[in-house]
């Protein structure tokens, strides 16, 4: 009755050592895996400023959409851009340059 004693036994604790193994297995993999916790976590990360990216973008396409209504509304709107970032100046007129101090 010991052998079946200690057979049991061994059984048992390949049983068990067994299922810790799979067990292990299992949480490393729901933890490093590729659908895992850490992959799921960059993933809302990555998420959020996507999100962050589009609110920018759409505030940005709001703004140059008002520029163009501006500028089709009112011509004589592209005379200060021009003047401020391209120098650009009827040829009758002068530009005198400060210099910095």
């Amino acid at each position: 009755m010991t052998e079946k004693g200690a057979g049991g036994t061994l059984k048992r604790k390949l049983f068990i050592y067994g299922f810790a193994f799979l067990f292990f297995v299992l949480i490393i993999t729901s933890i490093f895996g590729k659908k895992g916790l850490i992959e799921i976590y960059r993933t809302r990360k990555s998420y959020a400023a996507l999100l962050q990216d589009i609110d920018r973008l759409q505030k940005e396409k709001a703004r140059l959409e008002k520029e163009i209504a501006e500028l089709k509304k009112n011509p004589g709107a592209m005379d200060k851009p021009a003047r401020e970032l391209l120098w650009l100046m009827p040829p009758n007129e002068k530009v005198i340059v400060k210099k910095r101090k």
